[in-house]
């Protein structure tokens, strides 16, 4: 893995964005903010499951009056994970208008997009900037493909449709969506923020496209970035193509915060994407959210369930444990278990796990033997391996992590 960008920190009511700091899980919930009792209900939803900064529609006078009651139900339960607020065509009004609902937020969206055009863009994009400069409020600015800024749009390809050999409208379309986040923040210093209080993204639905205007921003600023593949989907193709984006960039050091922005099916789970994230920054090697469990995907060798079931009470036993193993045991979201099917790769896959067990296969020895801490350490066997390894890995818990 590349080294991790040098991007400016901005503090994002507590929790830090960029500046070398653990990239941060991030997600926005999708209720009317208005309806109070739902937006806390998703709210809190989102930051049990590990949400650490939570986005909310701030698109009316209704939703701005909203905002301050919806933290003070979350303060009440005992939540304080920082909201911010995700703002166009009137953010700079309902900034204006609602001091209350802008104090509370932690951070304010804007979308240069949709701000108005000509002076009216300049006048509004500065009234939004000023408020959150004298406020000390950091700012995501936050551009999209699907509402990109018209002038900064015709401006490329007018340039364009002049060169020898005109380039893509992707690729036209690439340089438009870097110059608008760019000139954007610039002229958000020049009213007065820091780069401490501003961060970028640059948001398309296409997977090629993200990673190539993100590889551009990061070689052209030192701004803290927000990634994410909007408009990802449904089911599968929306995790597949997630986790295709954000994993490639973070792999190469870029990104400093990330959302999967998946479109959830009707009355499905939102917290969903929060937990697609933290897998995606668990897998490669950036944080640990919670103990893997390595099982073999079974073959002719291992006709027998056993691996199986084995393997599946041990993730269920970990997720209805871990709650509690973070309160007394820290570290033990580091803990990495094997179940193996046979013997072709579950010896040397137990022995590289904290705890690890290899079950015989079809045909091998009826006895499996189980690895802890890279030693063979006692052979299971019988209709109890199950409950007597799950016996196990909580006492490799409870004398490993113990407080």
């Amino acid at each position: 893995m590349a080294a991790r960008d040098s991007t400016y920190p901005v503090n994002v009511g507590g929790v830090m964005i960029g500046g070398g700091n653990n990239v941060v899980v991030q997600s926005m919930t999708d209720t009317d903010t208005a309806n109070v009792k739902a937006t806390v209900a998703q709210i809190k939803l989102l930051a049990d499951a590990g949400s650490e900064i939570v986005r909310v529609t701030v698109n009316n006078s209704a939703a701005a009056a909203a905002v301050p009651e919806v933290s003070k139900h979350l303060a009440d339960l005992g939540c304080t994970v920082p909201l911010v607020g995700d703002f166009h065509f009137i953010g700079h009004r309902l900034l204006k208008d609602s001091p209350d609902m802008a104090n509370t937020l932690a951070k304010f969206r804007i979308n240069p997009g949709n701000v108005g055009r000509g002076a009216r863009h300049d006048e509004n994009f500065t009234q939004f900037v000023e408020i959150a400069r004298d406020m000390g409020k950091p700012v995501r600015i936050g551009v999209n493909a699907g509402s990109l800024d018209p002038d900064v749009m015709a401006q490329k390809m007018d340039e364009n449709s002049r060169l020898a050999e005109p380039l893509s409208s992707e690729l036209v379309e690439n340089k438009a969506l870097v110059e608008s986040a760019l000139s954007s923040a610039e002229a958000a210093l020049d009213i007065g923020l820091t780069p401490n209080q501003v961060i970028i993204s640059c948001k398309v639905s296409r997977l090629p496209q993200m990673v190539a205007v993100y590889r551009e921003l990061s070689a052209k600023s030192d701004f803290s970035l927000h990634l994410g593949l909007t408009e990802a989907g449904m089911g599968q193709k929306g995790v597949v193509t997630t986790t295709a984006a954000l994993s490639t960039l973070l792999e190469q050091g870029i990104g400093d915060t990330i959302r999967a922005s998946l479109t959830p099916e009707v009355g499905g789970d939102r917290a969903k994407e929060v937990r697609l994230c933290q897998d995606i920054l668990q897998a490669v090697g950036l944080r640990r959210f919670r103990p893997s469990v390595t099982a073999c995907p079974g073959c002719g060798r291992t006709t027998s369930t056993l691996f199986r079931e084995l393997a599946q009470d041990i993730q269920t036993h970990i997720d209805e444990k871990l709650p509690e193993w973070r309160t007394r045991y820290a570290g033990a979201e580091s803990l990495q278990v094997a179940v193996m099917g046979c013997v072709v790769n579950g010896p040397g896959e137990s022995r590289a796990a904290d705890i690890g067990i290899s079950l015989p296969g079809a045909g091998e020895d009826p006895r499996a033997p189980v690895y802890i801490d890279g030693q063979r350490t006692t052979f299971l066997s019988g209709p109890n391996i199950a409950t007597e390894f799950i016996d196990m890995v909580e006492n490799y818990v409870e004398t490993t992590y113990n407080r």
